[in-house]
């Protein structure tokens, strides 16, 4: 595993270094560099340095540029406008760079974090005993995205699904189950996802019609809410069959997403149960929390109602039961005390940024997060229909997210084979194929948009050839794969000496910026970043097919081989790019 600098970092580093030599007075000195389309790279610190140090732009610049290097990495550097540097790198340091990231395997030369730490991300949490709807879609894709991206840069990530498995909605569930037992069983497959929730749909709707109708009925399930609180074992055996049958159908409908779900990292809010009294305890004896009319509350200066009084954040109800903070907040000391964790991950819905904000600024308050232990929600925004309103059915109710996955793939199958014969794909192939499209297509139109921002699901759009959509980029994959099949005894090598086409330049230039790009979206948790390289670099691709022959019987035998280089770099590139937005990438397509 060899971590290799980038090009911008190299000369960044020479830049700097310059400055300081020409410029002892001047101290440390950013050179302020960006990619330019005037050149390579342009250096901007110049001009803010002169003023700082009352000298003219230009000469600086001048005096900056007699200070670097003689070496390999830079071709042509020009003072421009105002003390601007202009600069061109050498063919020769790119080709050479690119060789090193490929010899790198899977890591394609991106560095590890130099200080790893450990990060909970909280993500993907159905409820219990109800259907996966569209708005499970971005908290599932979204977090599967921000563990891959983290785990690469060496991170530590636990996973938790903190689901919905605990309240008063059980008691009528379970007392419903007592009384008609065979009432979860289905027919076949016990591990099928359909058959799973059918019989949770049966029992929720018989049980609801029971509860709204039945006074007798409706005092059973209160007081099996009171057994289940008290941790009676037959209550809990039976609220296990609902959590058992949730969860082979979470698992099928996760499976359809391409995603991985392990039982170790279902911790829903059951698991925080025995610590609830502890934490509430400790909250009133530290002062954090207060008793207001019987409840205990958590008040906060910035948070008031539309009446100007406090909305507090309720830990403990009036009537003895535990609120969603008192669970959210226990959770926080798990994860920090027990797990160790530096950073607290939650890609949450924003509808809920207040009570997380609310919820954080308590744990700070109690100590549970610090300068070192902190928490972020990665807040995002809602899946829209075309119309821009929430997504919903016909009869407005809310898309069942397996009716959207399962439409996703149809439509991406019928892409897939409107191809298949042209690229003569089998039945089987064309199968795979169009759910690795499908799922990928819903992935990436949410992936590819801020998480904040609201998107609309538009599936016309998504399994689109043109355009930012994953279907580009994997047919940009597979057409790569399609060469380097039909290259015959050309096989792929870097030969610096060459002088580079200007697409050959710009593709070369974008493949070195992988590492960069990864390091930015795991800072800042934003996938979208990801996404927006991976099509510019397919882009970049597509210009290089244009204008640059890669098999051709009239090119030397090393331009074929480093065309051959660059393409094969290209494609192992998407390749992981995508895997980290869990996205597969079809050989052929």
């Amino acid at each position: 595993m060899a971590s290799v600098p980038s090009l911008a970092s190299t000369l960044q580093q020479q830049l700097a270094d310059a400055l300081t030599a020409a410029l002892p007075d001047a101290g440390t000195a950013d050179p302020l560099l960006r990619r330019s389309d005037r050149a390579d790279f342009q250096a901007n610190g110049i001009l803010a340095l002169a003023k700082k140090l009352k000298g003219n732009p230009r000469e600086l610049a001048s005096q900056v540029t007699a200070a670097l290097p003689a070496g390999e990495l830079i071709k042509d550097i020009e003072v421009s406008g105002p003390g601007f540097l202009n600069i061109t790198l050498t063919d020769r340091a790119i080709v050479e760079t690119l060789a090193a990231r490929a010899a790198d395997g899977d890591r394609l030369g991106v560095p590890l974090k130099a200080a790893p730490g450990t990060t909970v991300v909280d993500y993907a949490q159905p409820n219990v005993a109800k259907e996966m709807h569209v708005g499970h879609l971005r908290s599932a894709v979204i977090g599967d995205a921000v563990v891959q991206i983290l785990e690469f840069t060496g991170e530590s990530v636990v996973r938790r699904h903190h689901i919905g498995d605990w309240g008063t909605q059980f008691g009528m569930l379970i007392q419903y189950l007592f009384e008609h037992p065979d009432e979860l069983r289905h027919e076949g497959d016990q591990a099928d996802g359909e058959a799973a929730m059918s019989s949770l749909n049966r029992v929720y709707k018989a049980s609801r019609v029971l509860f709204d109708s039945d006074e007798e009925f409706k005092a059973r399930s209160r007081d099996r809410v009171v057994a289940l609180q008290a941790g009676d074992p037959e209550t809990l055996a039976h609220w296990q069959r609902f959590v058992d049958e949730s969860k082979i159908y979470f698992y099928s409908v996760f499976d359809k997403l391409d995603m991985e779900i392990d039982d170790p990292d279902i911790v829903g809010e059951s698991g925080y149960n025995d610590m609830l009294e502890e934490t509430c305890r400790i909250l009133e004896e530290t002062g954090v929390a207060v008793r207001s009319e019987g409840a205990l509350c958590v008040f906060f200066d910035d948070v008031k109602g539309p009446d100007g009084n406090p909305v507090p954040l309720i830990v403990k109800k009036t009537n003895g039961g535990y609120g969603y903070a008192a669970t959210d907040l226990s959770a926080i000391r798990d994860r920090v005390q027990n797990l160790k964790a530096d950073t607290l991950l939650y890609v949450v819905d924003a509808r809920q940024s207040l009570h997380f904000k609310m919820v954080f600024e308590t744990a700070r308050r109690a100590g549970w997060l610090n300068e070192d232990v902190t928490a972020h929600q990665l807040a995002f925004g809602t899946v829209l229909g075309k119309d821009g309103k929430p997504f919903k059915t016909r009869e407005g109710t809310t898309v069942r997210l397996e009716d959207l996955l399962d439409e996703a793939v149809e439509r991406a199958t019928a892409v897939v084979r409107e191809k298949a014969e042209k690229v003569g794909l089998s039945e089987e192939e064309i199968v795979e194929n169009g759910r690795y499209v499908g799922v990928g297509a819903v992935k990436y139109a949410d992936l590819s948009t801020s998480a904040v921002r609201d998107y609309k699901f538009d599936l016309d759009q998504m399994v689109s050839l043109n355009g930012d959509t994953s279907v580009y980029l994997q047919y940009a994959y597979a057409r790569i794969r399609s060469i380097l099949r039909k290259a015959g005894d050309a096989k792929p090598a870097a030969h610096p000496e060459l002088d580079l086409a200007p697409a050959e330049r710009a593709l070369g230039l974008h493949l070195d910026q992988f590492g960069a790009v990864l390091e930015e979206v795991a800072e800042g948790y934003e996938p979208h970043k990801l996404a927006a390289y991976l099509y510019q670099l397919a882009s970049h691709l597509t210009t290089f097919y244009d204008q640059c022959q890669v098999l051709s019987d009239e090119n030397p035998a090393e331009v074929v081989e480093n065309r051959l280089f660059l393409v094969e770099l290209t494609a192992r590139t998407l390749h992981q790019g995508m895997k980290l937005l869990g996205i597969r990438t079809p050989e052929r397509l």
